[in-house]
């Protein structure tokens, strides 16, 4: 887009598109004048176009853009309050036939046959058909769908400003008359650009704080020919109609939805360069490590984003500290910022989070021991019983030992706390129990009377004993007398099975396959650190593309509920929430699927309940029919590449206009080639997107 343009563009928006009457004849070109309507109703219109005004306009491609008005082009004089003062916006769909099209294709059959096999002569050529023939023969009818109707309409005067007539688009015609011919105009350059960037005048007010961003270009087809006022038409979008909103990019891959995703979060980040106010938390779940890290096909990494606001392309940490983090379950050798997405196992708040690690790593195994220890949780009890409170720190108590067993380093300067969850009595009977083989239980007795004294290695071997303890008649003796104080047994299910696990060399090895995950130096929880950086206005990449794919979902599933809820507990607290927007690439592998119906899955809610959150989320995948249809009715916002089969066309045809394009979405498999609809713009828009360029890294 030429630079007077985007001034005049930025012009009429930041003057409220104050527009005098002659603004619809402006969008009529007479050098753009293709035919008239023949056919008008509330849905359609047929147009009759001449081949001499077909080649003229560069031609009529399939879903372009048509205006049909009873208004002279560039009329300066129009009243606008006539009910000719307008200009409906068609939209191309295919060829119709016109009254006499039977006897027009009998003569071309006709003069066809006679030029049959003479390869220096077309049937058209002036040796085979006469001028006025030739003439006759050129026109043709074109179906178009009416989209809506351009016109002006007076905002009245208020205290500080005049009366003044503002371009509105109504999406449908209010009447029509059958007997009343409309001239129709193919617009391009500055005319298309305007119905193309057209957003409605009640968005104005949140749009004027933020300026459009350049998405790409008009494109009508996949036979993309140059040179025909449309190419270098712009569109534009706001990256406000992103917030608080869902998004979609669907298509097959590498049909552009990474580079569309990378284009929208470049959109938001860049709002901090005209007001620092405007710094949107951005968080970016990247499956396949493309947005994190350089790779041969990107021109520049999405995490290199930050370098635009800088002087040069030198390090500057910063700077880099300021706008981007970057999380992962495992590091990479290029990116010495990583911060890791490790739990502290023993840390009383990651407990249970810890547990169901390894119980993903244990989901397989069958033996009863494994699926009993698969059903050990951690919920703090009530901390009114005494009871409860014992028995839920002599469960934690063996755990952590098992984790010390398993080879997890404690935290430094945690040691085992035994006070009070052993009794006099407990220890004493043990003590006198018969030893069994190698395990010593009056040793174990005096071990456990410590308190808070020994080591963890220590402990480890007394869980051991204290599991055959448990197996043992001096045991029984002591329960029976234990319960029948009417409570249950001193050792209940859960001890049980935690114990269990130390029966052989093997069982804690099982439980060690979840120490990559671990950290004994982390002392917050990696979920709220991602919050922080988000409320920062950061722009948040968590790289999947390393680890275990399971525990890179539910960490995924920690953040945004971590994300949610502390952003609905700021609004019931009747405080404005931050503006943060969520990227879920490879969407299909988070989200639920269309068959889930489970409304309380937390992306569901956030999708459902994010927006009066601030939460926006952007969604990509190749599949429409992949995602639940609840958060499917709630997106605002389409990216629609190639699709190739019916199955998802159908599905996509139940949103929008999109119907229009799903023989284009079938065919068409140019990168890039989208077709957008967009929050604040009434109509599906196709468009050729623009490669994304972030700044390079440095070399090291």
């Amino acid at each position: 887009m030429s630079k007077e343009l985007d001034t005049a563009l930025t012009t009429a928006v930041a003057d409220g598109q104050t527009e005098t009457p002659s603004a619809i004849g402006a969008l009529l070109q007479p050098d753009q004048y293709v035919g008239e309507v023949f056919y008008i109703a509330y849905e359609t219109a047929n147009v009759q176009i001449h081949d001499y005004q077909r080649r003229q306009v560069g031609g009529i491609p399939a879903l372009s853009f048509l205006l049909a008005s009873r208004l002279p082009p560039a009329a300066a004089d129009t009243n606008p309050e006539h009910e000719d003062s307008c200009a409906i916006l068609l939209r191309v769909m295919d060829a119709v036939p016109l009254p006499d099209s039977r006897q027009a294709e009998e003569t071309r059959v006709e003069t066809a046959r006679a030029v049959s096999g003479d390869t220096s002569r077309h049937w058209d050529s002036d040796s085979a058909m006469d001028a006025d023939t030739r003439v006759l023969l050129g026109y043709a009818g074109v179906g178009c769908r009416i989209l809506g109707t351009f016109f002006l309409e007076e905002v009245p005067a208020m205290e500080s400003t005049p009366s003044r007539w503002v371009l509105r688009f109504g999406s449908d015609i209010s009447n029509y008359y059958p007997n009343r011919g409309l001239k129709v105009y193919k617009p391009v350059g500055d005319a298309l650009t305007q119905i193309v960037n057209y957003i409605r005048p009640s968005d104005l007010d949140q749009m004027l704080s933020q300026r459009s961003v350049s998405l790409g270009s008009v494109r009508y087809a996949s036979t993309d020919r140059r040179g025909q006022g449309v190419d270098e038409v712009p569109v534009r979008v706001y990256p406000a109609d992103l917030l608080d909103q869902k998004t979609a990019v669907f298509g097959m891959t590498r049909t552009g939805k990474s580079n569309t995703l990378k284009i929208i979060a470049q959109s938001i980040f860049d709002l901090r360069t005209q007001n620092d106010a405007h710094r949107i938390g951005q968080l970016i779940f990247d499956s396949n490590g493309e947005y994190a890290n350089e790779n041969v096909q990107d021109s520049g990494a999405l995490k290199n984003i930050w370098r635009q606001l800088a002087q040069s392309h030198r390090e500057d940490d910063g700077l880099r500290d300021k706008e981007m983090a970057t999380y992962g379950l495992e590091g990479h050798p290029n990116d010495k910022h990583r911060k890791l997405m490790r739990l502290n196992f023993f840390r009383d708040s990651d407990l249970q989070t810890g547990k169901d690690i390894i119980n993903d790593l244990m989901a397989d195994l069958t033996a009863q021991y494994a699926r009993a220890f698969r059903n050990v949780t951690f919920s703090m009890p009530d901390q009114q019983d005494g009871s409860q409170k014992t028995r839920y720190r002599r469960q934690v108590l063996c755990y952590r030992a098992l984790l010390y067993k398993a080879g997890f380093a404690p935290p430094s300067g945690m040691l085992p706390n035994l006070k009070s969850l052993f009794s006099k009595e407990f220890r004493a009977t043990m003590a006198e129990a018969d030893p069994k083989g190698k395990f010593d239980f009056k040793r174990c007795a005096e071990a456990l009377a410590r308190q808070s004294t020994g080591s963890w290695a220590d402990l480890a071997e007394h869980m051991n004993i204290l599991r055959e303890f448990l197996a043992t008649d001096a045991f029984e003796v002591f329960d029976r007398k234990y319960t029948a104080k009417g409570t249950r047994s001193w050792a209940d299910e859960s001890l049980r099975a935690v114990l269990d696990m130390f029966k052989s060399q093997n069982r804690p090895k099982l439980v060690a396959g979840a120490m990559v995950y671990h950290s004994s130096s982390v002392d917050s929880d990696y979920a709220d650190s991602v919050y922080e950086d988000l409320i920062a206005g950061k722009l948040v990449i968590v790289d999947q593309s390393t680890g275990d794919p399971k525990i890179n979902r539910e960490s995924a599933d920690r953040i945004v509920a971590r994300i949610f809820h502390r952003n609905q507990g700021l609004f019931r607290q009747n405080h404005q929430p931050p503006h943060i927007v969520v990227f879920i690439e490879e969407a299909h592998n988070q989200l639920p699927s269309d068959r889930d119906t489970d409304a309380s899955n937390i992306w569901v809610r956030t999708a459902k309940e994010g927006a009066k959150f601030h939460i926006g989320m952007v969604y990509a995948t190749q599949e429409v029919s992949s995602i639940q249809r609840n958060m499917l009715k709630n997106t605002a916002n389409w990216f629609i590449g190639h699709l190739n089969n019916t199955d998802e066309t159908k599905e996509l045809r139940k949103y929008y206009d999109f119907v229009d394009f799903e023989r284009s979405i079938l065919r068409a498999q140019d990168a890039g080639f989208l077709r957008v609809k967009t929050l604040s713009n009434p109509f599906v828009v196709p468009v050729q997107v623009r490669r994304f360029d972030a700044p390079p890294a440095p070399e090291e």
